[in-house]
């Protein structure tokens, strides 16, 4: 795979699930805003749900979700009416029962709940909401607390993709971040998930963790490839200790340079592509036929805080802890604390902490990221259209990609933008050009790379 560099390699950027980004959310956004945008929601406009678990049986180190390790089920029992109280409130607002086209259950860990409170959050959704008969409905898996029992809850709550937590397969790296996990325990858990029935398997990979090389990441490909997965979402490890204190445990000394991790990242792409995956945007993998590489293919693809999508619902509604919904109006999200999350609950308010209120300038650049993510390329004079806003407008970003970008990873000619192949890796990087708030206030982000 042919390298280059951008005049700015090392920057820290965001991942650009949203835009404008969390955060540059703020607490003027409360729960009165909340309940007024879900007011104006439509039965007959397409939703999406995300449910956060944000427990785990153990932290592993590289962790950056908002998530706390238990070892006794009560924190989860509780939290769990707390969950269920919330759904019904957010659905009390609404005033109608949208149609749900898309589920995610992620965490932490969901299949960390009883069978029993998995189809009590299942049956409540269901309740609330009308679900699409071809409804994609997911999990994340941790395959160390996977049983028999819980692969029944989820078939019994409609499930039909599961996405395996697996980042590496070489034992010293799972050392290094805690997370002692076999491949035959892998291989076991997509055993028992296709034989009832979960056919659609999603494997979530990592590079640039503690103690890896490209030997290991190369490795770790053609054990998974041995499983046949659908789709691999394929993460570059992000150390982030002074937003996740428990990163502070890994060593600092062996992580790969920002050379090795290129360097891993392009050995994921060339093993991959090798064996007949399609390469969907920055770090996702599918195979032909499967529901992501069709979108590609009929520029359908779309990006939401769960990573790339075929989902084409304009809002989103998040439930739990830290969870982030997506209106028309802009962005909110509840609580991260789990104290104030449930006493907001309990106290039959909705949960949320802070947001923001995007304008016709904020959905117009968020169109142009989307664009840039999905597909490497956009026209602003198509986009601009869209939003009443003329690609002179940006033309101080323009100007920025010409001068700050080597020939060869962006091409821009006139109003259109195309990034190439080797200018992948920082696709984020120029998305970030278009990032106003970005600029506007330095934040401390992960590596573009």
């Amino acid at each position: 795979m042919q390298r280059a560099k951008s005049n700015r390699p090392d920057q820290r950027v965001p991942r650009y699930t949203s835009y404008p980004t969390a955060p540059h959310f703020h607490e003027h956004i409360t729960a009165a805003d909340y309940q007024q945008w879900l007011g104006t929601l439509q039965d007959r406009e397409p939703l999406s749900l995300y449910v956060h678990i944000p427990y785990c049986r153990e932290m592993c180190w590289y962790c950056g979700c908002n998530t706390k390790a238990t070892r006794r089920y009560e924190p989860v029992a509780d939290y769990v009416q707390t969950l269920k109280a919330e759904i019904a409130r957010v659905a009390g607002s609404i005033g109608s029962k949208p149609i749900v086209t898309h589920l995610h259950w992620g965490g932490g860990t969901p299949t960390i709940l009883s069978a029993e409170d998995m189809a009590g959050v299942s049956d409540l959704l269901r309740d609330s909401f009308q679900f699409a008969a071809d409804a994609e409905i997911a999990i994340e898996i941790d395959p160390r607390v996977l049983s028999r029992d819980t692969i029944d809850a989820m078939v019994a709550a409609g499930i039909n993709r599961a996405s395996l937590g697996v980042q590496d397969f070489n034992l010293h790296v799972q050392m290094a971040i805690n997370r002692i996990q076999p491949f035959d325990m892998v291989a076991n858990a997509v055993t028992d998930l296709r034989q009832a029935g979960i056919s659609q398997i999603n494997f979530d990979l990592m590079y640039g963790l503690p103690a890896q090389t490209v030997a290991d990441v190369k490795w770790t490909i053609e054990r998974a490839h041995s499983l046949q997965p659908a789709r691999l979402a394929v993460f570059g490890y992000a150390h982030v200790p002074w937003m996740k204190k428990h990163q502070k445990l890994i060593n600092n000394q062996a992580l790969p340079s920002a050379e090795d991790r290129l360097a891993q990242a392009a050995a994921i792409a060339d093993e991959l592509t090798l064996r007949g995956y399609r390469r969907i945007g920055l770090d996702h993998y599918a195979r032909d036929g499967d529901a992501l590489a069709v979108a590609l293919a009929q520029d359908r693809l779309r990006r939401n805080f769960q990573g790339y999508t075929t989902d084409q619902a304009e809002s989103l509604l998040g439930f739990g802890a830290s969870a982030i919904s997506t209106l028309p109006a802009g962005y909110v999200q509840n609580h991260t604390d789990y104290g104030r999350y449930t006493r907001a609950v309990a106290q039959g308010d909705l949960a949320t902490a802070r947001g923001v209120e995007t304008d016709q300038d904020d959905r117009c650049r968020r169109a142009i990221i989307e664009r840039l993510m999905c597909a490497m390329k956009v026209d602003l004079d198509n986009i601009g259209a869209a939003f009443d806003t003329d690609a002179s407008h940006f033309a101080e970003e323009l100007d920025t990609l010409r001068n700050d970008f080597d020939m060869g990873l962006v091409e821009v000619d006139g109003t259109r933008i195309r990034v190439t192949e080797p200018g992948r890796p920082w696709l984020r990087t120029v998305c970030a050009v278009f990032d106003k708030y970005l600029q506007q206030n330095e934040i401390r982000h992960s590596r573009a790379v």
